[in-house]
């Protein structure tokens, strides 16, 4: 069987090899290069950034620990980009070797469908080549918004695409945004030396998760003196001078030298022939799959930021694979209850399954329990006490929603993930011996508090 994939990111280079896994002649058509948004523009480079920012400011609180350090601490722009560059090209390479090792096809240029069996690649240099196979999966990936009122010039007003591509770091930045993308970025540059300022529509930063949990992230973005202004939107954005100036909704004028526009990202479908050989879409742009995540054209299917889940490099690897699997003749389906959410500033912020808004706005009843890092001796011991674990559960005792702001909060999640994928109760993860002295003793006591049975907290008041 021919399997051709349109977009060679997380999702499709991950379809590719799992097609050629199973038997299949595969081609992928890629663009740019192989990695899509994730690797070129997306989570490695940024967490390549953020660990340089985290070693700085750990040098920065070395006396605390004992460490003595003398001379000049600086960061080195121009080195933290070309660290960050080269561990890119190193995954690159690697995706590229497999595709070698796995005889997958990687075809360089732009896919549009022709018909169900059909791509025209049009390459860098005008010359078109035909593509034909029996099964298409579609990971074109996505691109970022930008309201078509700001002058986005990709050089005084840009996106992610560009700031992770700057030569030179700017001394002031506004980003319009303050979800995973502009929290992220915001801590890297305000820690290297940038001022920053954070416009966030929503009640808080990172929208999506708890008041609770944001409180804790913006109590650090206090501390890094980087300032957030929530409940207000940006009316109007304008280049001054070579200036980024942000009118506000409340009034207030902004003037900095970079604006990051940060506020989302939408399918890639401009020019791909997908409505032109009549895929469906949904009411919000996407391309409407089954449970199967096939198209309503036979044969052709749809995973990643394409279709109406969860933007995140991790569920379209997960589609790829379903996907293929389908294409070749299985009938699977994603289990999307348990997937794991992560920000990897400092504190870390992860999630998986419902957050207790959700759960409210539902009217589903809940139990809670909760267990802040400070009390645990590992904690202690590396100087990062900040946050806590929550756990929901049902009225039957099923974990159902997990969230951890704090050290680690990224790696710790999977044990969460794997109870709320599984259906596990809080007596069959809380049972288990959790390592002492270790960061994931807090899974156990949060775990234990939801029947207020955690021996490491002070016994709750109970009203007469």
């Amino acid at each position: 069987m021919k399997i051709a994939v349109i977009g060679g990111g997380p999702g499709g280079y991950i379809a590719a090899i799992k097609a050629a896994m199973l038997g299949a002649e595969v081609t992928v058509i890629e663009k740019h290069r192989v990695g899509g948004t994730c690797l070129n523009v997306g989570c490695i480079p940024t967490k390549a950034l953020l660990a340089s920012s985290a070693m700085l400011a750990g040098i920065r609180e070395a006396e605390s620990f004992g460490i003595k350090i003398d001379g000049n601490i600086a960061s080195d722009f121009s080195a933290i980009m070309a660290r960050k560059d080269k561990i890119v090209d190193q995954l690159i390479a690697g995706i590229e070797f497999l595709f070698d090792k796995r005889e997958i096809q990687l075809v360089n240029g732009f896919g549009k469908l022709v018909d169900k069996n059909t791509i025209e690649v049009t390459k860098e240099d005008g010359t078109i080549e035909i593509v034909n196979a029996d099964k298409i999966i579609l990971a074109n990936g996505s691109v970022p918004v930008v309201p078509p009122v700001f002058p986005y010039d990709k050089k005084v007003i840009i996106t992610s695409d560009e700031v992770l591509g700057l030569e030179k770091q700017p001394e002031s930045l506004l980003i319009i945004g303050g979800g995973v993308i502009g929290s992220e970025i915001g801590q890297f540059f305000r820690t290297i030396g940038t001022e920053v300022t954070i416009i966030e529509r929503g009640e808080h930063v990172l929208s999506f998760e708890d008041k609770d949990v944001a409180k804790q992230l913006q109590r650090q973005f206090k501390k890094d003196k980087i300032k957030v202004m929530a409940d207000v939107g940006v009316d109007k954005l304008e280049i001054v001078d070579n200036k980024a100036v942000a009118t506000l909704s409340n009034g207030k004028q902004i003037t900095t030298e970079m604006a990051l526009v940060a506020v989302g990202r939408k399918p890639n479908l401009a020019n791909s022939g997908v409505q032109e050989i009549g895929i469906e879409l949904t009411e919000r742009g996407k391309v409407k799959v089954d449970e199967y995540l096939q198209t309503n054209i036979e044969g052709i299917y749809a995973i990643g930021d394409l279709i109406d889940t969860a933007m995140l490099a991790h569920v379209a690897s997960k589609e790829g694979m379903v996907a293929v699997e389908n294409a070749m003749g299985a009938s699977k389906k994603v289990n999307y209850a348990a997937v794991p959410r992560c920000v990897y500033t400092e504190p870390e912020v992860s999630g998986v399954g419902k957050t207790e808004k959700q759960l409210q706005a539902e009217g589903v009843e809940y139990h809670v329990g909760q267990f802040d890092f400070r009390a645990l001796g590992k904690a202690q011991a590396i100087g990062h006490i900040q946050g806590f674990v929550k756990v929901m559960a049902d009225h039957d005792d099923k974990i159902i929603g997990a969230s951890i702001v704090g050290p680690h909060a990224t790696d710790l999640l999977t044990e969460l993930s794997l109870a709320v994928g599984l259906g596990l109760t809080v007596e069959q993860v809380g049972d288990i011996i959790h390592a002492h002295p270790s960061l994931s003793e807090g899974l156990m006591e949060a775990l234990h508090d939801v029947h207020g049975e955690c021996c490491h907290a002070a016994p709750k008041l109970v009203k007469a």
